[in-house]
């Protein structure tokens, strides 16, 4: 198969969970793929599980440092490229009342002050009539406790992504969101979450969501990669992939006997 052959991507946030699932949708369909993560465990595990086609590179998306660097790796391995996915991202659950500077700063940095800059720095990569895609949430408006600084974070993105893709409409590149709800990943998106409370995490998920299942990383890979390269007369869109949460939707219950 090679329905993206001759596509370069770049992924943040590729060696697990939804990244690396598209790295290897892109990989499969004969792209060239650049992705980063910081754990050096996942990122040995992306780079024999994708093989050549694929440039493994740690990078901290919070580190503006970092991402200076990264802009220099992109234009060195690629010169210019197709599609860019900025997936990486932090959630640390904890009461408002709770939270402290450090919880705050890291989840926007990460999330929002990274996201941003990384585009900013990779942009004037891309080529003309290339894309972007961010990660966002269905909790973007959600009211859920503990999720106050996550939730917010994401929805800045959210805002980000309606304004670049404003000012990168000159160009013809295309600029949209994904925004998953329960997934089956490594980390179910929690920092530092036991498994006892993974566990307890995907059954409330299971119960919440009207399809009554989480959904898969390669589920999610599908929209994204939607996004990046069939959707060409989309742009500043969010697409949920979230079974059905997101809309409010109500599953029917049985008639009583």
């Amino acid at each position: 198969m090679s329905k993206y052959a001759g596509k370069k991507a770049v992924i943040i946030g590729g060696t697990i969970g939804m990244g690396l699932a598209t790295a290897q949708a892109l990989v499969d369909g004969g792209a060239e793929v650049l992705l980063t993560g910081r754990n050096e465990k996942n990122l040995d595990a992306a780079r024999n599980e994708l093989g050549p086609s694929a440039h493994v590179v740690r990078s901290d998306t919070a580190d503006l440092g970092d991402i200076e660097a990264l802009g220099g790796v992109v234009e060195e391995k690629f010169g210019d490229f197709d599609f860019l996915f900025v997936n990486a991202g932090y959630a640390q659950l904890g009461p408002f009342g709770q939270v402290t500077e450090e919880f705050f700063d890291q989840t926007f940095n990460v999330n929002t002050k990274g996201a941003f800059f990384t585009a900013q720095r990779l942009a004037p990569l891309l080529k003309d009539g290339g894309s972007i895609v961010f990660t966002t949430s269905i909790a973007n408006d959600s009211g859920n406790p503990g999720m106050g600084v996550y939730s917010a974070s994401k929805a800045a993105v959210r805002s980000l992504t309606k304004v670049i893709a404003a000012e990168l409409l000159p160009r013809n590149i295309r600029v949209n969101a994904v925004s998953p709800g329960f997934i089956h990943t490594p980390t179910a998106g929690i920092t530092g979450a036991s498994a006892e409370m993974l566990a307890a995490f995907e059954a409330i998920g299971d119960q919440l969501t009207p399809m009554r299942r989480h959904g898969s990383s390669e589920e999610v890979a599908q929209a994204v990669l939607f996004l990046a390269f069939d959707a060409t007369f989309t742009t500043g869109e969010e697409l949920n992939v979230d079974g059905g949460l997101g809309q409010r939707i109500t599953r029917p219950q049985p008639p009583q006997q």
